[in-house]
Formats: C-alpha cells, structure tokens, sequence
C-alpha cells in the first residue's frame, strides 16, 4: 500500500497485468457501490484487480471480475466476493466512454483502486490489446533503460 500526501489518496491495489497487456489511452476515475463488509475487507488490502473489466449497460457503469475476499468477522453478513459492482460515474462521462468502447472498439479496465477521505474510489482505463510483437518491443525497451541504468552506475 502506497500512500501519496499530495493528493491524499492511499493506493490498495494495482492491476499491473492490465499495463503489460493493453495499451492505455484515457484513464478516468469512479466511485464504487459497497457494501459494509466489502470496504473493511478493502482497507485491509483483501482484494484483486487481475481478470477484472467494466461495462456499460442502460446508461450505468457496473464493474465485474474484482474479487474482494470475505471479511474475517464478517460472519452471515458477509458479502459475495465475485458479484458484480455498480460504478459511480457522471452522465456525460458515460455517454463519453461509451461511444468511445462502440466506435473504438476499446475496453474498459480498472488500474488502481485507493482510498481518499475514507471513500474507496477506481481509477479505470480505456484499453487497448497489445499483440505478442507489441509486448516484445516493450520487454526490450524495459531492457535497453535497465541496461543504461548500470552504465551510468559504473
């Protein structure tokens, strides 16, 4: 868990698979719907961002695929860890992405999810696929600047 003073926001979680395999355009960011037990489970760092994807159906933004870990003392009022979560987004933010997802082709995907003034909040990205070249040309890049890097150590 990072925590970043100038904005005052608390990183939980990363979707570091989702910047090896897309290409990210736009990022914006959107409130989730919670449930008692899920923003405790979410504070105590209990959740993975990994295989998840939103969705825009009639004008609402839903966000499928988060695994968020039963509470320890939740007992029977825990929640479902797989069900599907309703986003908090503007209107025109709405019509804006989902013209982009229909003319584009372009998929939704959450980046990171943090805390700011106790509200859990996503920061989600428009995606792209990367091809297998795509990935290749970004591992070597990541190689080439490692490399330079102990160059200049030396």
């Amino acid at each position: 868990m990072n925590y970043n003073t100038a904005m005052d926001k608390k990183v939980i979680s990363t979707n570091r698979k989702a910047f090896h395999d897309f290409l990210i355009f736009d990022k914006f960011i959107a409130g989730i719907v919670l449930t008692g037990t899920e923003i405790k489970s979410i504070r105590k760092g209990m959740l993975n961002l990994k295989d998840s994807f939103a969705k825009i159906e009639d004008g609402e933004a839903f966000l499928y695929g988060m695994h968020i870990s039963p509470y320890e003392q939740g007992n029977r009022f825990n929640h479902k860890p797989d069900r599907v979560r309703k986003l908090l987004l503007q209107k025109r933010e709405i019509l804006k992405i989902s013209d982009k997802v229909k003319k584009d082709g372009v998929t939704i995907i959450p980046l990171e999810l943090f805390l700011t003034h106790g509200f859990a909040k996503i920061e989600l990205g428009l995606a792209k696929g990367k091809k297998l070249y795509d990935k290749r040309e970004a591992i070597a890049k990541k190689d080439q600047q490692r490399d330079i890097a102990r160059h200049i150590k030396r």
